[in-house]
């Protein structure tokens, strides 16, 4: 949990899965937007760059801070709800675990939510973190306003609309200003049934495109040198909540099953890494058959203590059944030490200019490493790999983008750039990590 004595005393910054450290000369809590451009305006002053770190869940450098470290953990809860529209604004720094509860009380839901609800809204929206379902879309596309402060300490509001500041504002990385406050649609509140079953990988592939659309969310567990998939298909029913069994069932689970007994094989495998051949077989036939259910954002989270790197990818869904089959040919043989399954999801295409979807409907595919093993023999095969089947990279996780790679995938690029200029004409929020994605392409854009 987060500690705001920790916080202000912290002499090293590191993500939740500690790949990623640095050494900000400053870590601040503002308490209001005020208090927050003020703080923006004396970083722009001293020529110094700001990062909002949200809940450090992400496993590529987006959320590091060079010089001022910023936490939004002082702006919470909810600023206004209409229950007729189903609008709610939340101040940014919300966790996503915070706002089911919230929600409830008026009758209200996400229309979506990803499988871990650590992070802050503002981090979601701001590196497109998703769920799963053909049909919906990321948390960033349930935004419909945003309220921000630029890097010239500017406070704006912006209502979504088919424009320039929207599709950057979408999936922006928070390169344009420090998110303080979103309006997001909601819907009415629901119940989901989830229902977990074992699937023969052939079998599987064959009702693939079947069952994206038959079912509201599916999700893939895919065992590498397995035949096996663990398929989830979660649908909407009338209103009920997890009962108070079912919830102690699950925590002993989670806590002792998939989290205890998963991390003594998961150091098992880092200790004696040509154990993970072994163990993936043993985790594909320990998949439970099972159902459950609950209010939505009971059933979505599933609690993640063993920590890992990864890398995750949307790839157009034409591709998706030929990009498995390779997949499963290459690791059959087990070439990389992995026994973390590969989590396999879907999503509608976005407009945004960031968007990993490229506007078109996606299967996205995470590919996941136990700390402390070797991930790069087996990232570098998925970089390679993913480049093949045109795959745009989620930008929080493991990636191996550059400057030109940015201005191949995204073609709308210099249109986002050309938003940043105006939002943060003094680079308060272009790190170092981010020079390196976008300082060529800038100077290319200006040229063009």
């Amino acid at each position: 949990m987060f500690s705001v004595k920790d916080w202000i005393d912290q002499k090293e910054w590191t993500n939740w899965s500690g790949n990623v450290v640095s050494k900000p000369t400053r870590s601040l809590l503002p308490l209001s937007t005020e208090h927050l451009s003020q703080i923006i305006k004396k970083v722009s002053e001293n020529g110094q760059t700001l990062r909002v770190t949200g809940a450090g869940h992400s496993f590529s450098p987006v959320a590091m801070p060079d010089d001022i470290a910023v936490s939004l953990h002082n702006m919470r809860g909810l600023i206004n709800v209409d229950q007729a529209s189903g609008e709610v604004t939340l101040w940014a720094g919300t966790y996503l675990y915070e706002i089911g509860p919230l929600l409830k009380e008026y009758g209200l839901a996400l229309q979506n939510m990803g499988d871990i609800q650590d992070q802050t809204i503002a981090g979601a929206v701001s590196t497109g973190t998703h769920g799963t379902g053909i049909t919906l879309g990321s948390i960033s596309n349930q935004v419909i306003a945003w309220g921000f402060v630029d890097g010239l300490g500017e406070y704006h509001e912006h209502k979504r609309a088919d424009d320039e500041l929207s599709n950057s504002l979408h999936l922006s990385l928070g390169l344009l200003g420090v998110l303080v406050q979103v309006t997001l649609q909601t819907v009415p509140l629901y119940s989901l049934k989830c229902v977990s079953t074992q699937a023969i990988l052939p079998v599987a592939l064959q009702d693939w495109s079947q069952m994206i659309r038959e079912n509201r969310h599916l999700e893939w567990f895919y065992f590498p040198g397995s035949e096996k998939v663990q398929v989830k298909m979660m649908n909407m029913i009338p209103i009920i909540e997890q009962s108070k069994s079912s919830k102690v069932i699950e925590s002993v689970k989670n806590q002792f099953v998939e989290n205890g007994l998963f991390y003594l094989m998961s150091e098992l495998c880092r200790k004696q890494p040509k154990r993970t051949a072994l163990v993936s077989k043993i985790s594909a036939s320990s998949v439970p058959n099972g159902v459950k259910t609950g209010l939505s954002y009971e059933i979505f989270p599933t609690p993640r203590h063993v920590k890992f790197l990864e890398s995750e990818y949307a790839i157009p869904l034409e591709h998706f059944e030929a990009c498995m089959e390779e997949i499963h040919y290459t690791l059959l043989s087990h070439p990389f030490r992995v026994h973390f399954p590969i989590e396999c999801r879907t999503a509608a295409g976005e407009m945004g200019y960031l968007s990993p979807t490229g506007g078109v409907e996606s299967a996205f595919l995470a590919f996941h490493m136990y700390k402390g093993m070797d991930e790069k023999p087996y990232f570098r095969w998925v970089q390679h790999l993913m480049t093949k089947y045109n795959g745009r990279p989620h930008f929080g996780k493991v990636n191996a983008l550059s400057a030109e790679r940015m201005l191949e995938l995204y073609p709308n690029l210099p249109k986002f750039l050309d938003q940043r200029d105006k939002y943060d004409p003094n680079n308060v929020f272009m790190t170092a990590y981010f020079k390196t994605l976008f300082t060529k392409v800038e100077c290319e854009s200006l040229i063009m």
